[in-house]
């Protein structure tokens, strides 16, 4: 026989790490809980662009993602330094030392950083400009998402600063690995197999992808229709 359960004795527990709490009716507050979801909206970008993508490149940078953040688990558990307080609830590890949020932004925005600078060509002043103006963005992203952990009382600033500097070092790290020794290797995987199966393509050599890409289509969507204006009707 089922028994009644009393609504006010049931505790509620959030199912993911994306629970990030403010204090109710802070402004500033709200934007920095927002802003503290970017590792998040990062990561669900990575998988979608992997997805459609298949780019050596981006699977190689995902690849770091993954092995920096393992990195960071191993640490925190290893030094097991607490959190500044234990007034928040949902959160997924007591430990606090290193910023994983920290170590994260600093990994993303230095490894891009590199990426824009070395790997992406800059044909044009506009290009020049574009890449200046997105490697600002990404580093005042990363100081952002730093403030908010401290400011919502997440972490200390020591927590932060020390995720800050093994994510700026891993990031140039990961780009060197990327770059001298995985990079000459990319053609073997695209050539492949298993690479020719699931697509995998390597644009290293192509100084503007979405120029590229669109001059492509676009003659490509001239050829077909061409074929098809001169295809025999049907009766």
């Amino acid at each position: 026989m089922d028994t009644e359960v009393d609504p006010d004795s049931i505790v509620w527990k959030p199912v993911s790490f994306t629970y990030i709490e403010y204090q109710k009716g802070d402004p500033l507050g709200f934007v920095l809980a927002w802003s503290s979801l970017f590792p998040i909206f990062a990561v669900a970008g990575f998988a979608t662009h992997i997805y459609f993508r298949r780019e050596t490149h981006t699977i190689c940078f995902f690849f770091g993602v993954v092995m920096n953040e393992m990195l960071n688990m191993t640490i925190k558990y290893a030094v097991r330094e607490p959190r500044p307080t234990s007034h928040h609830t949902g959160i997924g590890v007591k430990y606090g030392w290193p910023s994983s949020h920290a170590q994260f932004m600093w990994f993303f925005s230095i490894y891009m950083t590199f990426f824009l600078h070395l790997r992406s060509y800059a044909l044009t002043k506009a290009d020049v400009v574009w890449k200046i103006c997105a490697t600002l963005l990404l580093l005042l992203l990363a100081i952002v998402v730093c403030y908010s952990r401290v400011y919502l009382l997440y972490h200390t600033t020591n927590q932060i600063l020390w995720g800050g500097i093994i994510g700026t070092v891993t990031g140039s790290l990961w780009f060197a690995v990327t770059h001298l020794l995985l990079t000459p290797h990319f053609s073997y995987v695209v050539n492949s197999r298993v690479g020719e199966w699931l697509m995998i393509r390597d644009s290293t050599l192509i100084p503007n992808v979405l120029w590229f890409e669109y001059t492509c289509s676009r003659q490509e969507s001239r050829t077909r229709n061409r074929k098809l204006s001169s295809a025999p009707k049907q009766q």
